[in-house]
């Protein structure tokens, strides 16, 4: 991958050089900023990896029953993407912010080299608009869920493969060198933004030491469009290190989980991003990952079958449809009929306005006692999206784990742990942003009570989807 011009910067300055923790992590923060070369090395040897698993499988036949991880290509693929590359990327973003996004992931790495190689046309007011990510994630997950993406090879080629696509012709076409793909059409960007809020890991930028720098510098090379500048928070940075010590005034540092989601004003919000935490991260997620295992589906599923064969309207049970547009493997005994694709999509749907109004009606009801911003309080909620999200793709990992006979007694405990972690962090945070609204002590407890319906009613589901 080609590399910009290199900017000239001052690492570990006399200023801000301290022992300890904070010191170690500004080192790392330096480290990868003087280390750029290593970190592309690696980014490319993640593509290669990325590629393997999402391609070569499509082009193999479907393993047989009794296949396992360790004897089968395809099988081992299905684990070490649906089983471990996923859910750990959720679990790294709440971590360390969006290093994913800066140092491994593929299409990030691609988009921007094809980047450096293109047009370099300017980035249309179209592709700018804020609600792409959140209409990329709705589709990208319901059109999964119709194809069975977790078990197939095929799909995965076609959904993720086609992502790769459109991110290299992008980056072919618009922008000098930048992720212009990542910043405004990824499908899991908006997502991850709202994860990064909480991270305890992120590069802070001191405004009174970048102003009194007392020389001109090169503009940093950020990939992901930001002004470094006036950078004050990890949502939209990817964590990848080259501004690191620019102007003796970045730093990476560590912060309390949930400091971005307490000191962010309304004007730091997307219109759109309490949409995708609420209606998406949460409400669709649940729908999408709890179909398969939720008795009310099959009878949903039964009554309309039977409301159709009432009234002699069978084209609906039919299950012609192609593999790109519904589930259709008949050498595996798993066919979709039109029905089939019409109830999931139904099901997933109801699941986001549902869980996603009530979460909202609650909210702007307690911002409302409060006179606060209901978008606000709802940023209370992302321990809680991050989890939903991290719980539906371990149940893949388990599952494949599972078929292998590998069984763990405690996992039901670690659910119980991580839904109350995750519950008493958004419930720490509402009840910090309800003091921050300054009310009495009446209107904050009833304000308070509002604002736990959206916590405890995804807790709950989930309780119940796993039988604890």
């Amino acid at each position: 991958m080609s590399q910009a011009k290199a900017i000239p910067l001052h690492f570990v300055p006399p200023r801000r050089a301290r022992g300890g923790l904070r010191g170690l992590v500004a080192r790392a923060g330096d480290l990868m900023a003087q280390h750029r070369g290593v970190i592309l090395v690696l980014q490319w040897c993640v593509v290669l990896v990325y590629a393997g698993l999402v391609a070569l499988p499509a082009f193999l036949p479907l393993p047989p029953e009794n296949a396992h991880i360790l004897d089968n290509l395809t099988r081992l693929a299905q684990f070490l993407f649906w089983g471990i590359w996923w859910p750990f990327v959720i679990a790294s973003i709440m971590l360390f912010g969006r290093l994913w996004c800066g140092v491994l992931c593929p299409e990030g790495a691609l988009s921007e080299w094809a980047s450096r190689k293109g047009l370099g046309y300017t980035i249309p007011r179209w592709m700018r608009w804020p609600g792409w990510p959140l209409v990329g994630f709705l589709c990208t997950t319901l059109y999964g869920q119709l194809l069975s993406v977790y078990e197939y090879p095929a799909p995965v080629l076609l959904i993720l493969g086609g992502s790769t696509v459109a991110a290299v012709g992008v980056g072919l076409v618009f922008g000098r060198g930048k992720r212009v793909w990542c910043r405004y059409l990824c499908p899991v960007s908006g997502v991850f933004a709202l994860l990064a809020r909480v991270a305890p890991l992120h590069f802070r930028v001191d405004r009174a030491a970048w102003l009194a720098y007392p020389t001109r510098t090169p503009a940093v090379d950020c990939a992901p469009l930001l002004n470094v500048s006036a950078l004050a928070g990890a949502a939209h940075c990817h964590q990848c290190g080259r501004c690191s010590g620019h102007r003796d005034a970045v730093t990476l540092a560590l912060r309390w989980p949930g400091a971005e989601v307490l000191a962010a004003r309304s004007q730091d919000i997307g219109r759109f991003e309490p949409l995708l935490l609420l209606y998406g991260a949460i409400g669709f997620a649940i729908g999408a990952f709890q179909w398969t295992m939720a008795p009310g589906f099959v009878t949903l599923k039964q009554r309309a079958a039977e409301w159709l064969i009432e009234r002699e309207i069978f084209w609906p049970l039919d299950d012609d449809a192609p593999w790109w547009l519904l589930t259709h493997y008949p050498a595996a005994s798993d066919v979709f009929t039109w029905l089939d694709g019409a109830c999931i999509t139904a099901w997933i749907v109801a699941h986001a306005l549902v869980i996603g109004g009530v979460a909202q009606l609650c909210l702007m009801a307690a911002a409302r006692i409060l006179r606060a911003d209901w978008r606000r309080l709802a940023l209370g909620l992302v321990p809680l999206a991050g989890l939903s999200l991290f719980l539906g793709l371990s149940m893949l990992t388990l599952n494949q784990l599972r078929a292998e006979g590998v069984v763990f007694t405690w996992v039901s405990a670690a659910r119980v742990a991580l839904l109350a972690l995750a519950a008493i962090g958004a419930m720490a945070l509402g009840a910090s942003l309800v003091r921050q609204a300054r009310t009495g002590l009446l209107r904050s407890a009833i304000a308070l009570a509002l604002y736990g319906i959206p916590v405890w009613g995804p807790c709950w589901l989930w309780v119940r989807a796993f039988g604890l």
